[in-house]
């Protein structure tokens, strides 16, 4: 990297609150080296060199943590979202919990079938506008004010109505 190391560059983004999982791929192979980069806080570290298979595996590994602590009851509006009580189906909890964490944010197709079926899923995009309808449903049945809107081309979002 021409003007900082990647481990200053770690050591900035940790200090700034960036909880991104971070892999890093150097060829600084000592263990030191390693110990380091893992205390300064990445999440992974793999010398070089390295097999594309292992690296795919470490990746799928790193996605299938959560990124951040999930609170037990989770609110948007006038609905919660209670991980001891839930009465979903498990997909449509995950997807409610993935809106709920992510208010505002708009999400893509893919990014929710990621975050909602995993990496390596065999499951198309017809399956996640399967389960937005799901929980539009609900929604409705329930009364919440509390909407999940789309935005051609963008993605999802849950968004308090009005």
């Amino acid at each position: 990297m021409p003007k900082l190391d990647g481990l200053e560059v770690l050591r900035l983004l940790r200090a700034q609150g960036c909880r991104t999982p971070i892999l890093l791929l150097t060829a600084k192979a000592e263990v030191e080296d390693q110990v380091q980069g893992l205390d300064l806080g990445a999440d992974d570290y793999l010398p070089k060199p390295f097999s594309m298979d292992l690296l795919l595996a470490r990746v799928r590994a790193m996605l299938r943590r959560r990124e951040e602590f999930t609170p037990t009851v989770l609110q948007c509006g006038n609905i919660s979202l209670n991980q001891q009580t839930f009465q979903l189906s498990k997909l449509e909890y995950r997807l409610m919990e993935v809106l709920l964490l992510n208010q505002g944010i708009y999400l893509s197709t893919e990014e929710l079938l990621t975050k909602v079926w995993g990496y390596d899923t065999d499951a198309e995009l017809g399956a996640v506008w399967v389960y937005i309808s799901y929980l539009r449903k609900r929604l409705t049945a329930l009364h919440a004010n509390v909407a999940i809107t789309a935005k051609r081309g963008v993605g999802y979002t849950l968004e308090v109505r009005e």
